[in-house]
């Protein structure tokens, strides 16, 4: 019998073993070529990172374009509008602002608010400058803080670019609209919105706690953004063609005086109408002052009720109703109730001012009022005075 059979080597493997054997040759190769690629992708890299890469690289873009725009789009209404607005400086003795306006004619004459110039009556100085960039000095022609409009004046400036007049009895609600300016300082700010309301009667200034410097209007609303410094500007229809003047903003802090305080733009922008504008800037530049149309009647302005009451007496114990006035000739009592002016209704004395202050001088008004609980029509002629 011969001799057991010894293990001198590797034991012979099972075809299991040899399957195994096989998978980890795979992995372990699998292993070899990511660390040998993985190498290999590094070197690359640092090479093309140090030698600038395969070749140059150029990003895709877009070719030139011309720079025309359609008329009636926002680049196209102010590529021609910006030409004609301009930024005011203006400092006093104790104030200074920024503020906006518009060339009106080849004269030099310039509209913007009054509450812009205001810091500059009493000596102080007025500095234009236009969208070229050149400036110029200016002196104030006329102001009305009633209607707070202000028209300035340059002298030796050749070139320029009168705006073009529109016509607010046109505008409807829903209308686009562009606005310019220079909120902040920030000249040429160009914004746009909507129509958002029109004949919105607001009451702005009368900081200084009197009545003199409280301004009414009859305004067009707007939800173009409006911030302080874009006072006086111009709000434009798809013509380009001034339609108000920017004015006034209700913050959600505080108030509705555009350069009252930072507070910014929240959507309620408030323009005067162009058509009460040319009448205004046209008086002040032929004789330096603005008429109002007046009814000749003193309003209880403490009066909390629906409607307008004419005084009972005033503060000097006379008569309400200016003898021989125009309310007097068209019969206008010692405390009638105004409910309605040309069958449009009205809340308040402040209602009634910016309605009337909406029409001129000899324009014919048809007035509802109260008396002793009877409703009574009757119709009147504006009288006329002086601004302030």
């Amino acid at each position: 019998m011969g001799a057991p059979l010894q293990q001198n080597g590797a034991p012979v493997a099972s075809e299991q073993q040899k399957r195994k054997r096989a998978r980890k040759a795979l992995v372990v190769g699998a292993l070899v070529i990511a660390l040998v690629s993985g190498g290999i992708g590094g070197a690359v890299g640092t090479y093309l990172e140090r030698n600038g890469g395969v070749g140059h690289v150029e990003l895709p873009q877009a070719a030139k374009e011309a720079p025309e725009r359609a008329p009636d789009s926002v680049a196209g209404i102010a590529a021609r509008a910006l030409p004609s607005v301009v930024t005011l400086h203006v400092s006093g003795s104790d104030k200074a602002g920024t503020g906006t306006g518009f060339v009106l004619d080849d004269r030099g004459h310039i509209l913007t608010n009054n509450h812009v110039v205001e810091p500059a009556e009493d000596g102080g100085e007025v500095s234009v400058t236009f969208h070229s960039g050149d400036t110029a000095k200016a002196k104030i022609i006329g102001q009305d803080s009633g209607y707070d409009l202000a028209v300035v004046k340059v002298s030796g400036v050749s070139g320029l670019t009168p705006m073009t007049l529109g016509n607010s009895d046109n505008v409807q609600v829903g209308d686009p609209v562009v606005a310019i300016g220079a909120p902040f300082d920030l000249a040429g700010t160009v914004t746009s919105g909507i129509i958002s309301a029109k004949e919105r009667p607001i009451t702005a200034g009368g900081e200084g706690g009197g009545a003199s410097d409280v301004s009414y209007v009859d305004a067009l609303q707007t939800d173009a953004p409006i911030n302080p410094g874009n006072s006086g500007g111009p709000l434009l229809n798809a013509k380009a063609q001034v339609i108000g003047i920017n004015s006034a903003i209700r913050s959600a802090d505080s108030g509705s005086d555009l350069d009252g305080g930072q507070a910014g733009s929240i959507g309620l922008g408030f323009a005067i109408p162009i058509n009460q504008g040319k009448r205004v800037a046209e008086e002040l530049i032929n004789t330096g002052k603005a008429t109002h149309p007046v009814i000749g009647v003193t309003l209880d302005m403490d009066y909390s009720g629906d409607g307008a009451r004419v005084g009972t007496r005033t503060g000097e114990g006379g008569s309400p109703v200016t003898p021989g006035g125009p309310g007097d000739r068209a019969g206008i009592e010692p405390g009638d109730v105004i409910t309605e002016v040309d069958g449009q209704r009205v809340h308040s004395g402040e209602e009634l001012i910016v309605k009337t202050r909406a029409h001129r001088p000899g324009d014919r008004l048809e007035l509802t009022l109260k008396r002793d609980g009877k409703e009574i029509t009757i119709s009147l002629t504006l009288g006329s005075s002086d601004g302030d």
